[in-house]
């Protein structure tokens, strides 16, 4: 029990919570684009698996993980847009569409990375991006290091969730988006193109989606997998059931599956004798407790997972 209590204990699982809740929040904020444009995007898992791709094939090949980022973040467009054109141009079932994505992305993935490196059981190694601590406030005890040590990907994720806010709560065109999500009827007879609306939303889905399936590969660890994204797809889909659909929220729910999960890494270390596995299922039952327990008393926007046709009036 001391060692819970010690600060370099409770240094380190912040530092890590705050990592591993990154992927996971810039991937909740790009389904919070996608439902509040009344899209319902089970597939963020797949855009993930892709962008973890293109960012290391990019971050391999030319040493520069900020490129990779890039690619992550067109790969994830290009992929989504498949998602988009299918649910939005031909008003396909939303959810069968997502599901479709999270089983073509990871494997065309996998099929690019081993038609690149071959079938050998060792892995390539890209380079990282580096943590840039913030000059004075990284030198602050105790939460320097927690706060200010990051790379670029950490800062700008965290700042998005104030970006995100301001611009759906406070913003004109922020509230015509809302408002694609809840009434697409009443948005398209004032003026608001719904339909580019939608696809406006799935390339902010598929970019930020994209970027956050690359931080793995750039920013978390150095090479690609297939599995490399462990479900966090569908943590980050939960994450936005568990904080109601608004930014803040979302934050919060974040940060709690990213603690559970930095919690689980060091119960390993803890106890080796415990099988690996049921330590590692922590996050994924908190998940279900959490959706059980927080995501059933309120649901999304009105017209989410509902296609829309512009001649329906």
């Amino acid at each position: 029990m001391d060692i819970f209590l010690s600060l370099p204990f409770l240094q380190e699982l912040l530092l890590s919570t705050l990592r591993m809740a990154t992927p996971i929040l810039i991937v909740a904020l790009a389904e919070l684009y996608s439902e509040r444009a009344g899209l319902v995007n089970i597939g963020l898992d797949g855009i993930m698996a892709f962008g973890a791709l293109a960012g290391f094939l990019v971050s391999y090949q030319t040493g520069n993980p900020y490129l990779g980022i890039l690619a992550g973040a067109l790969g994830g467009i290009l992929v989504n847009l498949v998602y988009a054109f299918g649910t939005i141009q031909l008003g396909a079932q939303q959810i069968v569409f997502g599901m479709a994505i999270n089983i073509f992305a990871p494997a065309i993935a996998s099929f690019i990375y081993k038609m690149a490196f071959g079938s050998s059981s060792s892995l390539a190694q890209a380079t990282l991006m580096a943590a840039i601590p913030i000059p004075g406030l990284s030198r602050i005890p105790f939460i320097g290091d927690v706060f200010f040590n990051h790379t670029p990907i950490v800062y700008l994720t965290f700042l998005l969730v104030p970006i995100t806010y301001v611009f759906f709560a406070k913003t004109i065109p922020g509230l015509n988006y809302k408002s694609v999500g809840e009434y697409p009827k009443a948005a398209e007879s004032s003026g608001i193109h719904v339909v580019m609306v939608k696809y406006k939303a799935s390339i902010i889905c598929g970019a930020l989606a994209g970027i956050g399936g690359a931080y793995l590969t750039t920013s978390y660890i150095s090479t690609y997998s297939d599995g490399v994204v462990s479900g966090r797809g569908f943590i980050a889909l939960t994450a936005v059931i568990f904080g109601r659909w608004m930014p803040g929220g979302i934050l919060l729910a974040a940060l709690f599956f990213g603690f559970t999960d930095a919690l689980q890494l060091r119960f390993q270390v803890m106890n080796s004798k415990t099988p690996y596995q049921l330590l590692a299922m922590i996050p994924y039952i908190s998940t279900l407790f959490a959706l059980i327990f927080f995501g059933i008393k309120k649901a999304g926007p009105a017209s989410s997972g509902k296609p829309y046709f512009r001649e329906e009036r």
